[in-house]
Parts: structure tokens; C-alpha cells; sequence
């Protein structure tokens, strides 16, 4: 399946910038070690192919998901065979002692890449996933710089969000908290990150949900008022892997916004999509209607679909990489704009953020709400939009 075709564009857009470094990124990888965190999802199984495909001294990739892990492997062996350098996988909880006994055991990397995280605007839902997702996207990140820290290591990279430039749901806010306690280390260890689309057919987004639908033979629901910046797979490790490589101290990489980047609505795609395997989509006005007609819809070749307007918490209206006050690099790059940020940060914030999790977590209860007035002072301009609907409750 053409991804490209399918979001609407021709060409990749980093393709001139990765020919341009190639030869100093080869230099780089080939004589340097890699730690990479939550490396078996979407985004992580795209960076760890980067880096292995030019040879790194020492890559070893953790992940949660001893079944990601597995298929990580298969899919470097298939495409690139084998490196001479150090090569493993590890299915380890990267907030366990079990972690924390692996980076005891060794721990050197000169590069750490943390592309763990919650990134569902639906884990907002119930206050003990919110809790989950404040650990995993920032204590589990402060964590993990800590201990790159305490090991000499040179450069920490983690992927933050578009929806942390003026947020409107809690995975973006809890994204931007990570990018302060960022900025508080990065006067012991150089950092840089990066913001960039939604990845095209990522593990558990509503594109890679078109695959599971046909596959089981059920309707595609998608809206049809949101719009949306895509990358390929490709093009969201191309991303990391120049920031981390290339980006200075405290440095964010976006996409450029141009031509071959533009908005696309997630109903469109399904129709590229559907045209793509031979169907045509077939507008029902319910679930119900929906769901009664597949089998009879599929023999005509036409697939029963569902696009009508967002109604549920968290959807950002548009999106956005920096906002107005962030200063930027427009010139270094063809098709990577930089975010320039000096080490600015409220420690008083953020310890108090610190210390009120942990009371909750010691208590074993907290609310929602308490959450959310704990993000406003923390984000003085959040704009959380509550409708009090959420993804759990549609097909």
C-alpha cells in the first residue's frame, strides 16, 4: 500500500536533508552506542531502523511489548541482516527495578533515545490511565535522564508533540510538563526533541484501525471536520534521528510546513484508502446501518462507512509545531524548522508538581479534577476542552 498516495503527497519530505548528512550520520552511528527506550513502537521500531541500517558500535532497544520486540527483530533481519556491532533487545518495563538493574549492569550509551509514551488522547479518560500517562511521558523521562546523566552519557533525545504547542488535552499538556523538567537537566546533560504529525498508520491510530476493519470485515468510521498532518514511518524516525544527531542543546525539529505537507482530513484518507483495495465507500447515517450491511455491501464492492463530526474531549481543532513566542531556525535545514529554547523553567513548579503526584500516588487516590487544576497552574494558558465524550464511547 502506497502510504504516500494515501496522505496525499508524492515525494518524502526529508529525502535532500538525510542525502546531505548521510555521510556525517554514517560517521556518527558507526562509531557510537545507543539506548533506545519504548523502541518497539511505531516511532521507535522506525528510529532503531535508522540507526541499524548504518552500523552502530553498541544499539540496544527496550520496550514493554515482548511482542513488538519480536517482530522489531524479524523485520531488521529481513531488511537489513545483521551489524557487527553489539545488537539486543530487552522487554523491560523501563519504570521497574528490573530497568533500573539493567542500567546498573552497564548504563554507558553515548546516546539515549526515550520514545516512550502515552500518546491517546483517550488516556485522559479515567483518572488512573491519566496517572499512568503523567508516569510514562514525564517521571519515567526524568527518570531515564537521570540515570543517562549519572552515566556520562552525551546526548538525550525524546520525542515530545504538535499538541504541546498550545494545548488542549491532557497527552499534549503532559508533554509540555515534560518539555520543563527538560529544560531544568539540560544544564547537566545536552538535550533536544522534537515535535512533529500524526505518523501515518502508527500502532493503535485511527488509520492503522482502516487495516483491522477490513480485515474483520467492519465498517470505517472516521470524521470528517478534523484535518491533520501526516508522516510516514520513515520520515518519524528520519526526524529523531536528526535531532538527536544534529540538534543543539535544548533544540525541538518540526516538519517545515510547505507544499508537500499539507492537512487532510481523516475521511479522505479512508477514501484514498478504499479506492486503493478496490472499493467504494458507502455513506451510512448510523452505527446501526453501518454495521447491518456489511456483508451485503463488501459483495458489491462497496464498504460501509461512518464520517461525521468530532464531538469527543481533546481534539485540538488545528495544529501547530511552535507558537508565537518560541523562537526559530528556519535556515539550517531544507524541510526541518528547529525550536531555539534557553534553559527556562520554574523549579518551584516543578517540584511542587513533583511532590503533589507523589502524595497522591502514596495515598493511592486522586481525581481527575485535581489533575487538571494541577496542569492549569503548571500551563497558565491551557485551553482543556471537556465535552464529556470520549473515543471509548464510538464505534
Amino acid at each position: 500500500m502506497d502510504i504516500l498516495n494515501l496522505i496525499g503527497r508524492k515525494s518524502e519530505i526529508f529525502k535532500n536533508d538525510i542525502k546531505h548528512f548521510e555521510e556525517d550520520l554514517k560517521k556518527i552511528i558507526s562509531t557510537s552506542s545507543f539506548l533506545i527506550i519504548g523502541g518497539a513502537g511505531s516511532i521507535g521500531q522506525a528510529v532503531t531502523k535508522e540507526i541499524f541500517q548504518r552500523n552502530p558500535l553498541k544499539l540496544h532497544v527496550v520496550d514493554i511489548s515482548e511482542n513488538n520486540m519480536v517482530e522489531l527483530v524479524r523485520d531488521l533481519r529481513s531488511s537489513f541482516g545483521y551489524i557487527d556491532g553489539d545488537f539486543q533487545t530487552f522487554a523491560l518495563d523501563i519504570g521497574s527495578v528490573e530497568y533500573d538493574a539493567f542500567i546498573q549492569s552497564d548504563g554507558k550509551y553515548d546516546y539515549v533515545l526515550n520514545l516512550s509514551a502515552l500518546k491517546h488522547v483517550r488516556s485522559e479518560k479515567d483518572p488512573f490511565t491519566l496517572m499512568r500517562m503523567i508516569d510514562v511521558n514525564v517521571f519515567n523521562t526524568e527518570k531515564t535522564l537521570q540515570q543517562s546523566i549519572e552515566n556520562g552519557t552525551k546526548k538525550y533525545f525524546c520525542v515530545s508533540t504538535d499538541k504541546a504547542a498550545n494545548p488542549v488535552n491532557m497527552m499534549g499538556a503532559s508533554k509540555r510538563i515534560m518539555e520543563m523538567y527538560l529544560m531544568r537537566k539540560s544544564q547537566q546533560i545536552k538535550i533536544s526533541t522534537a515535535r512533529f504529525a500524526n505518523v501515518a498508520f502508527s500502532d493503535g491510530s485511527l488509520l492503522h484501525g482502516f487495516n483491522q476493519r477490513i480485515i474483520k470485515k467492519q465498517p470505517i468510521v472516521a470524521p470528517n471536520d478534523i484535518k491533520r498532518y501526516f508522516v510516514t514511518p520513515k520520515e518519524s524516525g528520519e526526524l529523531c534521528l536528526m535531532s538527536c544527531i544534529f540538534g543543539e542543546n535544548r533544540d525541538v525539529f518540526f516538519p517545515k510546513l510547505s507544499e508537500s505537507l499539507h492537512l487532510i482530513s481523516f475521511a479522505d484518507i479512508a477514501v484514498k484508502y478504499l479506492d486503493e483495495i478496490g472499493y467504494k465507500p458507502h455513506l451510512c447515517k448510523t452505527e446501526a446501518e453501518a454495521r447491518e450491511n456489511v456483508e451485503d455491501l463488501i459483495k458489491q464492492k462497496k464498504w460501509p462507512c461512518l464520517f461525521t463530526e468530532s464531538d469527543t474531549t481533546g481534539e485540538k481543532d488545528f495544529e501547530e509545531f511552535f507558537t508565537d513566542s518560541e523562537t526559530l531556525d528556519m535556515d539550517r535545514f531544507e524541510n526541518f524548522g528547529v525550536i531555539k529554547n534557553e534553559a527556562i523553567f520554574d523549579d518551584l513548579k516543578l517540584e511542587n508538581f513533583t511532590a503533589q503526584i507523589k502524595r497522591m500516588k502514596t495515598d493511592k487516590r486522586w481525581g481527575k479534577e485535581e489533575i487538571v487544576s494541577m496542569f492549569h497552574a503548571m500551563i497558565p494558558n491551557f485551553g482543556h476542552k471537556e465535552t464529556g465524550k470520549y473515543l471509548d464511547s464510538k464505534m
